[in-house]
């Protein structure tokens, strides 16, 4: 299955229970997500704890509406060459 210009890898519900550990080890490893497809079409994704971390803080930092524009217009910025390198203070 092509995902936002990558591809996933799709398995049926007797395969996941059947192949779990290899699933879940190629999702760790590869960081790599797996649709589950289920028959009553209430189909699952398999993404590893650090993928999920990521997606929760994303979605609590575009909570806010002015933190989600800051954070759109920064990577506008930074994608159009428009940066300035800066030192962190200690």
């Amino acid at each position: 299955m092509e995902h936002k210009g990558y591809s996933m890898q799709v398995v049926n519900f007797t395969e996941a229970r059947n192949n779990l550990k290899s699933l879940c080890d190629t999702v760790y490893a590869d960081s790599e997500e797996i649709i589950v497809n289920r028959k009553n079409g209430e189909n699952v994704v398999i993404i590893s704890l650090e993928s999920y971390n990521a997606l929760q803080e994303t979605s609590y930092l575009m909570a806010s509406p002015k933190n989600k524009e800051r954070l759109l217009n920064s990577l506008s910025n930074a994608r159009a060459g428009k940066v300035t390198q800066r030192e962190l203070a200690e």
